[in-house]
């Protein structure tokens, strides 16, 4: 994919699919990449509620869980997307950030012995629940899992907005609205995907499996306390970058209900995949 006058085009030249949304505010530079999960199950339902000019909301792409891609807005216009917000010293990221929305249902609500949209009330099969508690707190609930190809759609996409407009970040809507907001949510991945976007490539991780029971801590050494239980044996982690005896892993499977855990290891309880 490219950009091409604040457009994105597929590899083929044409644009994406373009509806733009009335609700919008004039030129502006992006500096961060917010990402939101619709908290409906279908992708038309977002766009049609940007469509609507009562709905004053809106957000510069929307990706389906097929990994359809639909613009509402050039990239240096202005979308409603963040409402109240603040990120690193600036306030109102409306007019500092380009938004991304993905379909998903978000946290989900049990009904007769099944998970369902809070939103449209649609039944998500099991295989596609995430079981895991916010970082913000709360309980261990479901959460519509995003499918593989959303993810990797929206990988392409945040690798080439990070790199064409020099964005300082990757955040979810939860850091920039706490308490107001828990979207994307601990479905998403956002620790592997914000590094990726920021600089990590693929080729370059080394995939690990912890060797016994692993304390992961916020800092590099035993001096720093953990950040939840030890990893058990045999939990798939892969590492992002060492610090002498010490490595930052990202963990790749839901652990004591954490879905996107990121800490510090010691190496001598790692051994190559």
């Amino acid at each position: 994919m490219k950009i091409l006058n604040h457009i994105l085009h597929l590899d083929n030249g044409t644009s994406v699919t373009q509806k733009t949304s009335p609700n919008h505010g004039g030129a502006y530079t992006p500096q961060y990449l917010v990402m939101h999960y619709t908290g409906a199950t279908s992708a038309d339902s977002a766009i049609n509620w940007f469509l609507n000019k009562n709905a004053q909301a809106s957000a510069h792409l929307v990706i389906g869980d097929d990994g359809s891609i639909t613009q509402m807005a050039p990239f240096n216009v202005v979308t409603w997307h963040a409402g109240k917000s603040k990120w690193a010293g600036l306030v109102g990221l409306n007019k500092h950030s380009i938004g991304i929305e993905l379909a998903n249902a978000g946290m989900l609500e049990k009904q007769d012995g099944s998970w369902v949209s809070r939103l449209d009330r649609k039944t998500i099969p099991n295989a596609m629940v995430t079981m895991a508690a916010h970082k913000a707190g709360g309980p261990v609930t479901g959460w519509q899992s995003y499918s593989a190809i959303q993810l990797s759609v929206v990988q392409d996409i945040a690798n080439l907005l990070v790199e064409h407009y020099s964005l300082k970040d990757v955040v979810g809507h939860e850091d920039i609205a706490p308490g107001r907001k828990v979207d994307p949510g601990p479905a998403f991945p956002m620790g592997s995907f914000r590094s990726k976007a920021m600089g990590r490539k693929d080729e370059t991780i080394d995939d690990y499996i912890t060797l016994d029971s692993l304390n992961i801590r916020k800092g590099p050494g035993s001096e720093f306390e953990p950040l939840t239980q030890p990893l058990p044996k045999g939990t798939s982690v892969s590492v992002i970058r060492n610090e002498g005896s010490w490595s930052f892993v990202d963990v790749e499977t839901t652990v004591h209900g954490l879905n996107d855990l990121q800490g510090w290891v010691a190496n001598r309880f790692l051994s190559k995949a």
